[in-house]
């Protein structure tokens, strides 16, 4: 089983700053996160923005992941939280429930 750490391409809106220690995190916390359906995936990336802008609200900031499994249709979740972390850490719960039913389908 090959455990190399997959590509995470991350995006970012104008109103959160990408930096690579951003990039880093998000690139550690997915693979960790997915590293059961790693060699499953050919894609994955990523956004993340602020919905009101310079505005504060709760529940602002927006992860959005989009995973390309294998030869299926890809599969995309969205969370909103607070915070970065906690919007990326809902988006990843997300993705794990969402990969779970998508290759528990195919693996029955």
């Amino acid at each position: 089983k090959n455990n190399k750490l997959m590509k995470v391409q991350v995006n970012t809106d104008k109103h959160i700053e990408g930096s690579e220690r951003l990039e880093t995190f998000v690139n550690e916390k997915m693979n960790h996160a997915l590293k059961h359906f790693g060699d499953r995936l050919t894609r994955l990336e990523v956004h993340l923005s602020d919905q009101n802008g310079e505005k504060s609200g709760t529940d602002d900031i927006q992860c959005r992941v989009e995973v390309r499994p294998k030869g299926l249709q890809p599969v995309t979740v969205t969370a909103r939280n607070a915070s970065m972390d906690l919007a990326i850490n809902d988006a990843i719960d997300k993705m794990k429930a969402a990969l779970t039913t998508t290759f528990g389908k195919l693996d029955r």
